[in-house]
C-alpha cells in the first residue's frame, strides 16, 4: 500500500485520486440563471442529500485548478439564491456530458444540450424537462472552502418544490429504482449506470461540441435517434466535410451503396448502429454522404 500526503502531489493528480476512490457519485444537474436573466445549465458530481427536515441538498462547484476561477453556476447562485436541481438518468447522459463543455458566457446550455426548459413554479430557474425528479431550490448558504484552484464551493439548498414523473412510480407511488434509471460519476471517464454496471463518457471539455441547436432539422426530429444519440453527434468541434466522407467512402463501397438507395429513416438507422458503436465520425461520415 502507498502512503500520499496531499500536500506533496499535485492538485490534479490529488483530484484524480479522491475522484477514482469515492463513487458512485449522484450528479447534480443545477440549473441557474444570471442577475440579466441568462439561463445555465451545467452538471456536478460533489453534490448529495444531507436532510429531510428542512430538505436539504448540497453541491461544489469547485474552481478550476487550471486558472482558478469560478463557475457561472456559482456566481449566478451567488447573485440570484435560486437554483433547480435536476436530477440526472440514462437517456439523458450524454446531452447532460455535453451541456458540461465551457460554454462562453450567455450560451445557453439547454440549447446547446438540446434539452428542453420549462417553467419553475417557485423559482426563477427553468426545470429540465427531461429529467424524471428536479428540485426547485432557494440558496441558504454558500460556504468557501479556499480560494486556489480546486477548492470546493458548498451551495447549500433548500428544497421548496419537487416534480416527480409518474412513469418512474410503483404501484404504491415510491420511486422505482429500476424504472428511475439513474446514472453517477465515476474517476476519469467512467460513470455507472445503477441497474447496469459501469460505461464510459468521453469528457467534452477539450474542445467546444457544435451543439444540439446546431444539427439540421432532420436529425434533431429523427423517430431513429435517442437524446444520447444527439448528444453524442453533437460533441464534435465540427461537423466532418463532404470532402472527408467522400475519402472514407472510396473504401467503402458497399456502405456507400446502401447510402445511396436508403430512404431517411434507413439512413438514421445505419448511422445509429455505428452510434452504438461510439464510432461517432462514421456515423458522421453516413449522414454527411447524404446530406442530412
Amino acid at each position: 500500500m502507498i502512503t500520499i500526503d496531499p500536500k506533496e502531489i499535485s492538485i490534479g493528480k490529488l483530484h484524480g485520486m479522491m475522484l477514482g476512490s469515492i463513487g458512485p457519485r449522484p450528479i447534480a444537474f443545477a440549473s441557474t440563471i444570471n442577475s440579466n436573466g441568462v439561463p445555465n445549465l451545467s452538471p456536478f458530481s460533489f453534490f448529495n442529500v444531507f436532510s429531510a427536515n428542512p430538505p436539504i441538498l448540497i453541491f461544489s462547484p469547485a474552481r478550476r485548478v487550471k486558472d482558478n476561477t469560478t463557475k457561472h453556476t456559482l456566481e449566478n447562485a451567488k447573485s440570484t439564491k435560486e437554483v433547480v436541481i435536476n436530477i440526472v438518468t440514462y437517456p439523458m447522459v450524454q446531452q447532460m456530458s455535453l451541456s458540461s463543455t465551457e460554454y462562453p458566457e450567455g450560451v445557453n446550455e439547454f440549447e446547446k444540450s438540446g434539452l428542453t426548459m420549462v417553467a419553475s413554479e417557485k423559482v426563477k430557474p427553468a426545470r429540465v424537462k427531461e429529467s424524471p425528479v428536479q428540485f426547485e431550490c432557494k440558496v441558504n448558504e454558500i460556504i468557501h472552502l479556499g480560494d486556489q484552484g480546486g477548492a470546493g464551493n458548498l451551495i447549500i439548498c433548500e428544497v421548496l418544490c419537487m416534480h416527480i414523473s409518474e412513469d418512474i412510480l410503483d404501484s404504491n407511488g415510491a420511486i422505482d429504482q429500476h424504472k428511475i434509471d439513474l446514472v453517477a460519476r465515476m474517476g476519469g471517464n467512467w460513470y455507472t449506470r445503477a441497474n447496469m454496471g459501469m460505461f464510459e463518457v468521453p469528457k467534452p471539455l477539450s474542445t467546444l461540441g457544435v451543439g444540439v441547436d446546431l444539427l439540421s432539422d432532420t436529425i434533431k426530429n429523427s423517430t431513429v435517434f435517442t437524446g444520447n444519440d444527439l448528444g453524442k453527434l453533437a460533441n464534435v468541434d465540427n461537423i466532418p466535410s463532404i470532402q472527408k466522407s467522400d475519402e472514407f467512402f472510396k473504401e467503402q463501397l458497399e456502405l456507400k451503396e446502401k447510402i445511396n438507395q436508403g430512404a431517411i429513416e434507413d439512413i438514421h438507422r445505419l448511422a445509429k448502429q455505428y452510434l452504438d458503436q461510439d464510432k461517432v465520425d462514421i456515423a458522421w461520415y453516413i449522414l454527411v454522404a447524404k446530406g442530412l
